[in-house]
């Protein structure tokens, strides 16, 4: 057996294989793809340059089928917050740890302290979290 058809048989098993220790589904698309430089290879003798450029575009063909056809039948997850700590807390209500000066002030949630941001307040102020930019909540004093 020629040593390219063994190059292109064990980098597609080692990217199938590696699929199982990395989230994500590129690289089972991307080991699709050498088995398919493996296949062509059984059929026709490309050069290596020529190889290396099939390998790259049946990896965005494979990649983009993914994309086309699987992707969209994903169910959506039944815990969309989950992992988006800021947005779990919308709605909650806390004191203020620090007054809010110039927009900024923060609040004990937990063990941790929390960016806010909103009008200015006195310190152990009571208010709700309104919305999350990035990692500062936006809250709006309650009376």
């Amino acid at each position: 057996m020629r040593i390219e058809l063994m190059v292109w048989a064990g980098l597609a098993l080692a990217l199938v294989a590696a699929e199982a220790l990395v989230p994500g589904v590129f690289l089972l698309w991307m080991g699709l793809a050498a088995a398919t430089v493996f296949v062509l290879l059984l059929a026709f003798d490309l050069a290596p340059v020529w190889q290396a450029v099939a390998f790259v575009l049946l990896s965005f063909a494979w990649i983009g089928v993914y994309m086309a056809f699987f992707r969209k039948r994903e169910k959506p997850s039944d815990q969309p917050l989950l992992n988006r700590r800021s947005e779990q807390l919308v709605g909650q209500v806390f004191h203020l740890e620090q007054a809010i000066v110039d927009g900024r002030g923060r609040v004990k949630i937990g063990d941790a302290l929390w960016v806010v941001e909103g009008e200015e307040l006195p310190a152990g102020a009571r208010v709700r979290v309104v919305s999350a930019n990035n990692m500062a909540l936006q809250v709006r004093a309650i009376d």
